[in-house]
């Protein structure tokens, strides 16, 4: 059983997340990661050559297993780094966090401290210098740009200051974090090629070149959330950010695609007012664990929260606001 959140309640569990400085936009240089551009360029080239394979030469066993893996690599990071471990929205036993773990391992996208540091950088400093991903800085910036570049002083500054004690202390990240360096290119590259090479003698080129359209297909759903998610898109709820509402998002995410919804109410293990939408996956998930026991202390705000917030910040765009009209 989820527990509601008070206000006062809401505002004191959060400790990383305050109200967005407002955004400067000014002229920026930028010192380029020439290795950076040329790794992200190589994968989604890859990529692309591995989606021509998908459709011209790749079995179908290798195809199913790369959606398995896809969807694993999608509740890695919506229901594991991002729900679970960056806003602490939900608490997990030990066999669903070492689940979480591998499952966003898969995903290849960095270790879940580093990840959940980023993010919680993110909404601490929305939009500001500090901001790893500001929408301020440009869409492209904010979708994958920003790992292409040195980091501002004062995102390394504010990133060494948030607090990340709760991720340093658990041994499932520690674990990950000493080991990555293993993990990841096991898991990201080297099973998903072997696994079809094995079982159903896939070619060598298919089975790699099509499980990296899944990672980049991954990667970039995470990164839109980033950069469409804050560029386009009602803002229901507080229209004083930048987060916005993109509900088709949600079916490259995993059901993050009430974006607006998540910066008002951060700490929501729904990440949207609407939990059972039938696109909402990692709610559906998070549920299905919490109800065999391995994921407890649900949290969820309160009807009349979300109303108040609608009332005092929405754009007007609410499905409650539009009714009345």
């Amino acid at each position: 059983m989820a527990p509601n959140l008070k206000d006062e309640d809401f505002l004191q569990a959060d400790e990383e997340i305050q109200e967005p400085l407002k955004p400067k936009a000014v002229k920026r240089e930028y010192t380029i990661l020439y290795h950076m551009v040329l790794v992200l360029a190589y994968l989604h080239i890859a990529a692309l050559y591995g989606v021509y394979l998908l459709f011209t030469s790749a079995k179908w066993a290798t195809v199913v297993f790369n959606i398995l893996t896809f969807i694993a690599g999608s509740y890695g990071i919506s229901a594991g780094v991002h729900r679970l471990w960056s806003h602490r929205a939900y608490k997990a036993k030990m066999p669903l966090q070492i689940l979480l773990m591998l499952m966003h391992t898969i995903s290849g996208q960095t270790t879940v401290i580093n990840w959940a540091r980023d993010h919680r950088v993110h909404h601490k400093y929305c939009d500001t210098d500090a901001d790893p991903y500001s929408s301020v800085r440009g869409l492209f910036f904010s979708h994958i740009g920003w790992l292409m570049v040195k980091r501002h002083p004062e995102c390394l500054e504010k990133g060494k200051e948030i607090n990340i004690s709760d991720l340093l202390q658990n041994p499932v990240l520690r674990f990950q974090k000493k080991y990555y360096s293993i993990l990841s290119p096991l898991m990201v590259f080297i099973l998903p090629t072997l696994i079809p090479m094995y079982f159903w003698n896939e070619s060598i080129s298919n089975a790699y070149h099509v499980h990296l359209v899944i990672v980049m297909l991954g990667a970039n759903a995470t990164f839109c959330l980033n950069s469409i998610a804050h560029a386009f898109g009602n803002k229901p709820y507080d229209e004083n950010i930048s987060a916005t509402k993109i509900v088709p998002l949600s079916l490259m995410s995993s059901g993050e695609g009430y974006h607006n919804f998540h910066h008002a109410f951060p700490f929501d293990y729904r990440s949207s007012e609407f939990g059972n939408d039938y696109i909402n996956f990692s709610t559906h998930f998070i549920d299905f664990f919490a109800r065999i026991g391995w994921a407890y202390d649900l949290k969820i705000t309160t009807p009349e929260m979300i109303t108040n917030r609608v009332k005092r910040t929405g754009d007007g765009t609410h499905r409650s606001i539009r009714s009345r009209s």
